[in-house]
C-alpha cells in the first residue's frame, strides 16, 4: 500500500455485521441440529451437516472480511488488507440505480477489462469486469464514494 491521501472510507455497519454473521450462524445451528435431531436417512443427514457446516465457515469468512474497510484513493479503491479491488484509470461505469444488479445498499463498477475473481462477503466481490461494492455497509457511506468515483470518470473522460 502507498501513502495516498485516502478520499473516502467505507466501513461496515456493526447492527448489519451482527445481523448477517449472526443468521449464518444460527442457519449453520439449526441445520446441524436437524442433521441430528430426526435425520431421514443417512445421505440426508450428511446433506445437512455439509450445508451446516458451509453455512458455520461463511459465517467466519464473513466476519473477518467485514472487520476490513474499503479506502478510495485518486489511483485505486482498495480494502485495508491491500486487495485493491479496481483501478480508477480502469473504471468506465458506476451503477448504483435501483435496478442496477448490485449488493444492498451498495454500487457497482464496471471496468475495461476483466480481473481476477475474489469475493469478501459481506462487503465485496469481483467477477470478470464486475466490482460490487456493499451488503452490510451503510448506504450513506457508499453513496458518496460511487458519486465521486463517477465524478473522476467525468473528469477523466472530459479530458
Amino acid at each position: 500500500m502507498t501513502d495516498e491521501k485516502i478520499l473516502a472510507r467505507i466501513t461496515a455497519s456493526a447492527p448489519r455485521r451482527l445481523l448477517g454473521v449472526g443468521a449464518l450462524v444460527f442457519l449453520g445451528a439449526l441445520l446441524i441440529y436437524m442433521a441430528f435431531a430426526a435425520p431421514p436417512s443417512l445421505v440426508w443427514q450428511l446433506f445437512l451437516l455439509a450445508l451446516g457446516a458451509g453455512a458455520l465457515v461463511l459465517a467466519a469468512l464473513m466476519r473477518q472480511a467485514t472487520a476490513l474497510e474499503l479506502e478510495l484513493t485518486e489511483t485505486e479503491l482498495r480494502d485495508t488488507s491491500g486487495a485493491v479491488l479496481a483501478r480508477i484509470d480502469d473504471v468506465v461505469r458506476v451503477d448504483r440505480g435501483a435496478f442496477a444488479m448490485k449488493p444492498s445498499n451498495g454500487f457497482t463498477l464496471t471496468t475495461n477489462r476483466p480481473q481476477a475473481g475474489c469475493w469478501r462477503p459481506g462487503l465485496w466481490w469481483r467477477l470478470g469486469r464486475r466490482v460490487a461494492v456493499g451488503g452490510v455497509t451503510s448506504g450513506a457511506q457508499t453513496r458518496p464514494v460511487a458519486d465521486v468515483i463517477a465524478a473522476m470518470i467525468a473528469r477523466r473522460q472530459a479530458d
